[in-house]
């Protein structure tokens, strides 16, 4: 293996760990959280949490300044990336592919710019795309979100309000476990839930994460599809893999950045 990019794993996985910790920290656990609420949050900011987070930021900063030195510039790195497993705009476009796959293509499509939610309007930050759209590319643009992203931390911690922690709703809150269950009984019951569909999808690291629902007005959906990033992104690689090397597969893969507990829905 080489050396630089073993070193970057640990850079990386360590760096990781740092999120994990904010996450523990903040929410109870490292995983698998139940930290929010309807209309907020189960409780406020633990004390000094936001310097951590702050410090955290300026750390994982120089860590990709560190990896940039270590392999952007890496001859072995630049063999194994550069012209591999090109995805021209049209064909990415043609697959469905969103997310870094599709900017690092070259197409200009971020679901916070494009369809802004949350607060993603009040926040300043660039959409990083690529220029060639092979594998070297799309290592460039992952690289360059990590940026963005600890750019829009930093504003979001400038920006934190001040208040309550938990907002009530404008109609009910769900205060307790016995009006919880009243709620679920209402829905079973075919209550407050008209006929109708909606799609929602909103940018996760591996691409568009959306829901469709689909209801004919009963206490369960007629129809519902999850669409995965990391499915749709599979789909492309019989065009990619053909004529590559064994070596080149492994390169490919990992410049896609799938999940595969994301594919079986």
């Amino acid at each position: 293996m080489d050396v630089g990019a073993f070193t970057v794993f640990l850079l990386a996985f360590t760096e990781r760990e740092k999120i994990y910790n904010l996450c523990e920290s903040l929410t109870g656990a490292r995983f698998t959280t139940s930290y929010t609420r309807i209309g907020g949050l189960a409780r406020d900011l633990p004390p000094g949490w936001t310097d951590q987070c702050r410090q955290f930021l300026g750390e994982v900063t120089a860590t990709v300044k560190e990896v940039e030195e270590l392999l952007t510039c890496n001859r072995i790195w630049l063999d194994r990336t550069k012209d591999i497993a090109v995805i021209a705009p049209a064909v990415a476009v043609d697959y469905g592919l969103t997310g870094p796959n599709l900017r690092g293509s070259g197409v200009e499509h971020d679901l916070r710019k494009a369809h802004p939610y949350l607060v993603y309007d009040q926040l300043c930050f660039d959409v990083p795309v690529g220029a060639v759209g092979d594998c070297y590319d799309r290592y460039l643009v992952r690289l360059e979100e990590i940026r963005q992203s600890t750019q829009l931390l930093h504003q979001c911690l400038d920006q934190l309000p001040d208040g309550k922690v938990v907002l009530p709703p404008k109609e009910k809150v769900l205060t307790s476990m016995e009006e919880l269950i009243h709620q679920f009984m209402l829905v079973t019951q075919g209550i407050n839930a008209p006929p109708g569909e909606v799609y929602f999808g909103a940018e996760n690291p591996k691409g568009e994460l959306g829901f469709y629902i689909n209801s004919k007005g009963g206490g369960t959906p007629h129809r519902l599809k999850i669409r995965s990033p990391s499915f749709v992104t599979l789909s492309v690689l019989p065009r990619l893999l053909p004529g590559h090397t064994l070596s080149g597969v492994v390169a490919i893969l990992g410049s896609l950045d799938f999940a595969m507990g994301e594919c079986d829905r």
